[in-house]
């Protein structure tokens, strides 16, 4: 059994996190997104694996290599030019033989239950391929669309800009045979210029094949799209993910439900770690710090004196020393927090917090949510960023300043003081 994971996209719509690492490559509880496809697949015994690439995922290649460390079997194809879905399966023309094959968006995060319910479709032999299924009537025009009759997909529109009669979309999952070449031989450029593989599943079914849709419950998956996305899937990795505690922890910390703590990492005296969290290697926490649910940190970070980080994502080597507040954030690596410096995670007045993707400001349907933060970002004392701002990589933030808006890469942002001196009248 094989099993073929599209990784070719840049992912812009989640810069400034993409800026030094493929989409693919983000880590949600403690991982990699695309590190979990591959274990839940080793799971389920399915050893072999092709990663479909661009030249921006070598990072993928150099990281999982062969895939040994993971007890599986990885090769690789390069889609030179990103043209699409179709375009990325057209690539495995060559190296798919008779043997149907399950194939997987690499930026989706699945439940171990839903992998199952994949595999277990698989030897199903009375469909010719099929496609996962999952309901979200309120986010219809992000996704394609399927029209399901009798548990058979008749229909599929890509991202259609008028509501349709339907409520279940496409989860990027498919089960598929080499006949999928003949679909995307007559597959043409959608008005959004890219070859849709929902097209050529479209000529498939027009061609009298039978397509299955396999319904998945929501809660198993999550299509992460845009930053907040990745909050989401990271909360229900780390409700999947089974506790262990390798580190050291002071007889005055607290743990509080499930938290997994690797090797050579330190809870100090007066932490407060509510679960779950996970906690990477080499980091360092406390003391007397509250870490609170759906925090992930990763390796080699120093949280520091009076620290509170809520429903975070803390990638590798950042230091967040002492006094500071991040609350449904994601930091990059290599960062570097002021004392006092505090993500702003809540509107004044309630109301759902936008953010500007690609150029057009989006409503994330959350009330809550805080700074998107670029790696080797440093920010001085009393630094304030404000619900749903993206700081850029490489970006240096002087004291005291309030950010309001998105900051681009690679600039310093100072406030420039003007001191008038007056003379005193005796």
């Amino acid at each position: 059994m094989r099993a073929v994971i599209l990784a070719a996209g840049r992912g812009r719509r989640l810069w400034p996190l993409t800026e030094n690492r493929p989409k693919h490559m983000i880590p949600i509880a403690g991982k990699p997104i695309i590190q979990h496809i591959i274990q839940e697949l080793r799971a389920e015994g399915i050893r072999k694996i092709t990663i479909v690439i661009n030249s921006f995922g070598e990072i993928i290649k150099q990281y999982f290599a062969e895939g040994r460390t993971l007890e599986v079997n990885i090769d690789y194809i390069h889609q030179r030019r990103i043209q699409g879905t179709a375009d990325a399966v057209a690539q495995l023309k060559d190296q798919i033989a008779d043997e149907r094959f399950i194939l997987f968006y690499g930026d989706l995060y699945l439940s171990p239950r839903a992998l199952r319910e994949i595999v277990a479709a698989y030897s199903n032999m009375e469909f010719d391929a099929a496609i996962a299924a999952v309901e979200l009537p309120a986010q219809k025009n992000q996704y394609g669309v399927l029209k399901v009759e009798d548990g058979y997909v008749r229909r599929i529109e890509e991202k259609p800009d008028r509501p349709l009669p339907t409520s279940l979309v496409n989860a990027g999952i498919y089960i598929l045979d080499k006949r999928i070449f003949e679909g995307i031989k007559a597959t043409r450029k959608s008005r959004r210029g890219e070859f849709e593989l929902t097209d050529s599943i479209t000529y498939l079914v027009k061609s009298g094949l039978k397509v299955k849709a396999i319904p998945l419950d929501p809660n198993d998956w999550v299509d992460i799209g845009r930053p907040w996305d990745l909050l989401d899937a990271n909360e229900r990795a780390l409700k999947d993910l089974e506790p262990e505690v390798n580190g050291y922890v002071d007889n005055k910390a607290t743990l509080v439900g499930p938290v997994t703590i690797e090797s050579d990492a330190k809870i100090l005296s007066g932490a407060m770690i509510e679960g779950p969290v996970y906690v990477g290697q080499r980091t360092v926490i406390g003391p007397n710090c509250y870490i609170r649910p759906y925090t992930s940190l990763g390796q080699n970070v120093r949280i520091g004196n009076g620290c509170e980080i809520k429903n975070s994502i803390v990638m590798d080597n950042t230091k967040i020393p002492h006094q500071s507040y991040v609350g449904d954030s994601i930091i990059g690596e290599d960062c570097n927090l002021g004392a006092g410096t505090i993500t702003g995670n809540l509107r004044l007045d309630g109301r759902t917090i936008h953010m500007n993707i690609k150029g057009t400001v989006i409503d994330s349907g959350r009330r809550k949510l805080g700074a998107i933060v670029g790696d080797h970002v440093s920010t001085g004392v009393n630094v304030n960023l404000m619900p749903g701002v993206r700081i850029g990589s490489g970006t240096s933030i002087g004291p005291g300043i309030t950010v309001y808006r998105d900051l681009p890469s690679n600039v310093i942002v100072k406030l420039e003081q003007k001191v008038t001196e007056i003379k005193r009248r005796h």
